[in-house]
């Protein structure tokens, strides 16, 4: 029997183009509204070191006696979406890991200068980048055989006259972070008439040409911001903070030797936790870029409604967040690291800061939300933000400028120290210090806001409201 080859092909070909419309009818949307299909799936895992801190809405304001009669925390009822919320205050040691990359990112950009290994010149595409992106695989000594390395790397340690007995140290005025945030506020405003963005710094600018571009175009690289900053902690706050009073131990040795290790990080100034939450971001951002893996939300300084509703651990009309009425239990044994008495530091087992989660937690599971050490919070701080400020997550912010007025770089702190007394331990009680300074006394935390209304949310969970 003959085999006919131009028949069998013909019939191939149409049962292939019948099986490729097929196969296509059956992907189709069939002219229905049913959203982008093959999405990435989206689960937010919890946060290394964090807590969740679940939605809800409570009473913010004095829930005792207000002792100094400042009448700046009147009550308020605000509600808040859910976040996450390190377990601690960041330790001297996971501070450290900040100031160490920092340390090493600048090493890798100055052998960068005398050999390209140390960095990544241009993409697969044969394409340069400018400036260049660091190679983190290249390694390299700090005592290094290499007399090329060693020479580049000199640059970075104490000139040998200001050393103290020869000894060979990294400068801490070297370690200059350079990072990046956005401006939504100002973004969002839309202000034709003054349009500069509020934050924008003190950069030569065409003003001409920006009050005159097209209307409703907006040149957004106009409300990313840069900015520059010291990263390494002042450690010398140990002894500007007290006047006489013997403090030069905790100076020298409180941020790098091994014994503080899990102790909370101090002398970190405002601006200085805001460039850590940011290279928090943009560090684990990056390994799960590396991983192919969706980026994750922002770490951030928590806003001060967030800090109360966080701190109260679902005890709404408790001074503490342990309850209350006292700062001792049934024993007579202190439930935080303050001053108590008239001045009897050591009575509630510390002297000054000591290890963090040495005390129980509150009903969250979060540790020293009173006492140890203060926190700062994003908010700026004024006396009357309570009567102006939005009852859905309360949020009151200042980019205050080198030029403003010391008033305008005000932050609100929270949660007392192991230097206050009783009274700044309540969840309710705020103070301030000034954006620009470190203090023996305060340190911080980050949160990571939840991506949607409760945790288990979506379309078979149990906790979605029928």
């Amino acid at each position: 029997m003959k085999y006919n080859t131009r028949f069998d092909m013909k019939h191939l070909f149409i049962i292939f183009t019948m099986g490729l419309f097929l196969a296509s009818c059956s992907n189709s949307d069939r002219g229905n509204l049913v959203g982008v299909q093959d999405r990435e799936p989206w689960y937010q895992p919890d946060p290394f070191g964090m807590l969740f801190i679940p939605m809800g809405s409570y009473v913010m304001g004095q829930n005792d006696q207000d002792v100094p009669y400042n009448q700046i925390q009147t009550a308020k009822t605000v509600s808040l979406q859910a976040f996450y919320m390190d377990e601690t205050e960041i330790t001297n040691n996971e501070y450290r890991q900040f100031v160490n990359w920092v340390r090493d990112s600048i090493a890798r950009y100055k052998l960068g200068e005398v050999n390209e290994e140390f960095l990544i010149l241009e993409n697969e595409y044969g394409e340069a980048y400018d400036p260049p992106y660091l190679n983190w695989r290249e390694k390299f000594r700090w005592d290094d055989d290499d007399e090329e390395v060693r020479e580049v790397l000199s640059e970075m340690y104490i000139q040998e006259h200001e050393q103290f007995y020869r000894r060979k140290q990294i400068d801490p005025r070297m370690l200059n972070f350079e990072y990046y945030w956005i401006d939504y506020k100002s973004a969002a405003r839309k202000n034709w008439d003054n349009p500069m963005p509020e934050a924008y710094g003190d950069e030569e600018v065409d003003m001409a040409a920006w009050r005159n571009r097209p209307q409703g175009y907006e040149d957004r690289s106009v409300y990313i911001i840069k900015d520059v900053i010291n990263v390494y902690p002042d450690t010398l706050c140990w002894v500007h903070d007290f006047t006489y009073s013997f403090n030069e131990p905790m100076t020298q040795n409180y941020f790098w030797h091994p014994a503080y290790d899990h102790y909370p990080v101090v002398g970190v100034n405002w601006k200085q936790a805001r460039a850590f939450s940011i290279w928090r971001t943009t560090y684990l951002n990056s390994y799960l870029f590396s991983l192919g893996q969706s980026i994750v939300n922002d770490f951030r300084l928590p806003t001060e409604s967030e800090w109360e509703w966080a701190a109260r651990g679902g005890l709404d009309l408790s001074p503490y967040p342990w309850g209350g009425p006292y700062i001792r239990n049934s024993n007579g044994c202190f439930l935080g690291n303050y001053k108590p008495l008239r001045g009897n530091y050591p009575d509630d087992g510390g002297l000054h800061s000591i290890i963090v989660g040495h005390y129980a937690p509150n009903d969250y599971g979060l540790y020293d939300m009173a006492g140890n050490v203060a926190e700062w919070t994003s908010n700026a701080f004024d006396e009357s933000a309570y009567q102006f400020a939005h009852d859905l997550n309360m949020n009151y912010q200042y980019e205050a400028k080198e030029t403003d007025p010391e008033v305008l770089k005000r932050k609100v702190i929270r949660g007392g120290s192991w230097k206050d007394i009783g009274f700044y331990m309540q969840v309710s009680s705020r103070s301030y210090e000034y954006q620009d300074t470190g203090k023996s006394y305060l340190g911080f935390r980050n949160v990571q806001t939840y991506l949607g209304r409760m945790k288990g949310d979506g379309p078979n969970s149990s906790n979605v409201y029928r």
